[in-house]
């Protein structure tokens, strides 16, 4: 068994656990395989492995990928920071998009999802540890931005996103991952996903209620950051 096939069995292992702790059904988790960084042959050898979910930050390295890996059935989620002219192709090569933080994103992205493609799979990404430094809109802002995303024609609103300052204390883990739980309970517009989690603390995110834990450290090993990523 390979390096990369043993990692999936190792957090595959890990969610089983978190989720007989928290009494939850498997099945309501999904491991997305956060492959930036990482070579196509890295994607193809983890499909071989039994995942089908890649999430990519970087949209040239992502088309790239998708490109080589055009004979493999994969979903392909959009993680990453959005910039206005990057829409097109995010709404044209994308099946989910989890990083929509502003109105004019989601309204291009909603235009510019061709006609033949099922609606985009959209999270809006929240802010929840309030850290100047991460993307995101602010709790308040969220009620406003998700009526109005849930109204575009062409995208399906699923759900919310975070990455709550990294922090090794189990307890301040459970409650950032609680709180977006708890605002997406709030919106009371029958909302399914919540991604969160990743390598460090997807057990207290999964036992928060994750429906996508975003793993890529413990899959693939380190991040190779020397390449040019777009």
């Amino acid at each position: 068994m390979s390096t990369i096939a043993e990692n999936i069995a190792k957090v595959g292992a890990r969610i089983r656990e978190a989720a007989q702790a928290s009494q939850r059904n498997l099945q309501d988790i999904g491991l997305l395989a956060v492959s930036k960084t990482k070579p196509a042959d890295a994607v193809r050898e983890a499909h071989a492995a039994g995942l089908h979910d890649f999430g990519e930050n970087y949209l040239q390295e992502a088309l790239e990928k998708q490109a080589a890996l055009s004979d493999l059935p994969l979903i392909w989620h959009f993680i990453g920071p959005i910039q206005s002219n990057k829409t097109r192709p995010i709404a044209e090569h994308f099946d989910w998009v989890h990083s929509v933080d502003r109105l004019k994103i989601a309204q291009r992205l909603s235009d510019q999802r061709p006609a033949h493609l099922p609606a985009l799979n959209i999270c809006l990404q929240v802010n929840v540890s309030l850290e100047a430094s991460k993307s995101g809109c602010s709790p308040e802002e969220l009620p406003e931005l998700a009526r109005a995303i849930s109204a575009l024609p062409n995208l399906r609103l699923r759900g919310l996103m975070a990455i709550p300052e990294a922090t090794d204390d189990i307890a301040a883990q459970h409650t950032a991952f609680a709180r977006l739980r708890q605002l997406r309970d709030d919106l009371a517009l029958n909302l399914d996903t919540l991604s969160m989690g990743m390598s460090h603390d997807l057990e207290a995110a999964i036992a928060e209620g994750a429906t996508w834990v975003r793993i890529g450290t413990a899959l693939f090993g380190a991040r190779d950051y020397g390449q040019p990523t777009h």
